[in-house]
């Protein structure tokens, strides 16, 4: 992971200090130390300091910290009996719901390593993280949706336990009663076996775990899996203190947080990186309160934030425009925001002014990406903040923009490069791809694979991305996993799969398709193949057939020419539209 590094000095200002350094928000100290801490430290300290104070509000039913430390000890206790220690590898396959969090640090006081699975993954897909992962336990709960994918792992031996929660008892009264009567088909037909750990067994023993000795800096906390900077999915290995850092680093670059006053809409997936870490984790290590709903659906969010008056809210900018343009927004109280935070797409300028204007909060763009835990810039709450920038880099986050074609120079100031950072938030590697992980380090720096270039005032701003990812309304989509599906079906010869423009997601998957010669096949058609192979945010919402692809000089399908075009296309029916 060494290499050299040409002795070019990054544009700094008065003093020798960095241009970012020069406009760091006040209160913030760059340099502060950041404590060595297991993750679950987070936790624990809170329930310490907030016992009492409301930490989950899920659909009505709400728990104190206190309640979930007492449970978490519990669940902990119970996963060590069942064979969890050091290093296993336990799989989260949960909507937000209060199990989720329960479980995610369960596992790590256990002294096990969790693993995130996307609940609208494929059987598939599934089964290839379990494998590579070496994920033998998995959490679920007792629905239709989701149990009988992660039956079909137990039967295939590819998993050997499932540790299943009931859904109904997260519900608050009287829906805990009612769900099993009124929605019997939404619940599983479970055979409770030697294979299955049911919720109630592990948390009827033992009060507390045994404590287990975990170095923070190199046992794995979770397993995050993500397409890096080369579309093909890993796991990012991000230690105890990844994620502890980052949570912290979170914390202290937002000083007007009221510490245990605060509340925060809990929408975004919590398997999904930036939720774990900006809203659970983050929310956590402030003593905030965390008003959870299992999926985000518009009006039920409008509705959580004009009854409970949440102050704090992180999204990624397709919800934000969602709640923008909704045609009965007046009849939504949406004042009680104080503060916004944005991420996992660029957040067009139009949206922010839209959205402040309607709540009166400071709703401000942050970047990140898995493998650094991922927050590692963001728009200061708290000072200058500049609208279509990412921001500054965290306290104890360093940036450089290396040199597009000889990475081992750094850029001078206003040119662009590719943004690299270091910091302690930034993972350990791939797991079990040291190949990958040595292609995307230079020395201790992490290469993001995104284009950017840092103003005069040392606030960095995004222009391209090396990657071929699709980013869908703050999702990560691998083309060369959708293409790979669509090459399943007997009558394709060639794809290609590219993201297109999208007003509301940012980019949309599009498949461009050659049949072989006497073959047919229709959209409809190839849509019906491909459920059971992609998860609906992979599904290709346009498709194009053609009789050629563009390709290399070697032969190789092609990308850029297709981008091109779309990009064309896009920019030619928005002129039309004035």
């Amino acid at each position: 992971m060494s290499e050299a590094v040409s002795a070019v000095t990054p544009a700094t200002g008065p003093q020798g200090l960095e241009l970012w350094q020069i406009n760091y928000p006040k209160d913030v100290d760059h340099s502060a130390p950041l404590p060595l801490a297991p993750l679950y430290a987070l936790l624990d300290e809170s329930v310490a300091t907030y016992a009492k104070r409301p930490m989950i509000d899920f659909l009505g039913k709400k728990y104190t910290y206190g309640e979930i430390g007492a449970l978490v000890d519990r669940v902990a206790a119970g996963l060590q009996r069942e064979g969890v220690g050091r290093g296993t590898k336990v799989g989260l396959f949960l909507p937000n719901c209060p199990y989720y969090t329960i479980f995610f640090f369960a596992i790590l006081k256990a002294g096990g390593t969790v693993v995130n699975f996307n609940p609208l993954y494929a059987e598939k897909e599934l089964e290839k993280q379990a494998l590579d992962s070496d994920t033998k336990m998995m959490v679920t709960l007792d629905l239709a949706v989701l149990y009988p994918k992660i039956k079909l792992l137990l039967d295939q031996g590819v998993l050997k336990q499932a540790v299943i929660c009931p859904f109904a008892e997260a519900l608050p009264f009287p829906k805990n009663f009612l769900f099993p009567l009124l929605k019997r088909k939404e619940v599983a037909a479970i055979t409770m076996d030697g294979r299955h750990i049911a919720y109630r067994t592990l948390i009827g023993g033992a009060a507390k775990p045994q404590p287990v000795a975990l170095d923070p800096k190199r046992d794995i906390a979770v397993l995050q899996y993500t397409g890096g900077t080369t579309g093909i999915p890993k796991g990012a290995m991000l230690s105890h203190y990844n994620l502890y850092s980052n949570a912290i680093q979170a914390v202290r670059w937002f000083p007007g947080m009221r510490h245990g006053q605060e509340s925060v809409v809990g929408v975004l997936p919590f398997f999904h990186v930036f939720a774990m870490t900006a809203i659970q984790n983050l929310a956590i290590a402030s003593g905030t309160e965390i008003m959870m709903l299992p999926r985000f659906d518009l009006d039920q969010t409008l509705e959580l934030i004009t009854k409970k008056k949440p102050t704090l809210m992180a999204g990624v900018p397709t919800i934000y425009t969602a709640m923008n343009n909704h045609k009965e927004l007046a009849k939504y109280d949406l004042r009680s925001l104080r503060f916004g935070l944005s991420g996992g797409a660029p957040l067009p300028v139009e949206v922010k002014q839209k959205f402040e204007e309607l709540t009166g909060c400071i709703l401000v763009e942050g970047y990140g990406l898995t493998e650094a835990s991922p927050i590692t810039f963001c728009n200061p709450l708290d000072g200058r903040v500049k609208a279509g920038s990412i921001g500054l880099p965290l306290t104890g986050t360093w940036p450089e923009l290396r040199d597009l074609e000889d990475p081992t120079k750094i850029v001078p100031r206003g040119e662009k490069g590719e943004l690299c950072v270091k910091g302690p938030q930034v993972m350990l590697g791939y797991w079990k791809r040291p190949e990958e992980t040595e292609k995307v380090f230079l020395g201790e720096f992490l290469r993001t694979g995104d284009v950017g270039y840092m103003d005069e005032e040392g606030f960095v701003h995004l222009v391209d991305r090396i990657k071929d990812v699709v980013l869908c309304g703050g999702y990560n989509v691998y083309p060369r996993v959708v293409e790979e599906a669509i090459y399943q079906h007997a009558a394709v010869k060639e794809t290609t799969v590219i993201g297109v423009p999208d007003e509301y997601r940012g980019e949309t998957v599009k498949a461009f398709i050659v049949l072989k010669e006497g073959e047919k096949l229709t959209s409809e058609e190839l849509t019906e193949f491909l459920k059971t192979r992609l998860s609906p945010i992979e599904m290709p919402k346009k498709i194009e057939f053609r009789t050629e692809l563009p390709k290399t000089m070697i032969g190789k399908l092609s990308k850029k020419e297709l981008v091109a075009e779309e990009r064309a296309k896009y920019e030619a029916a928005k002129a039309r539209k004035g």
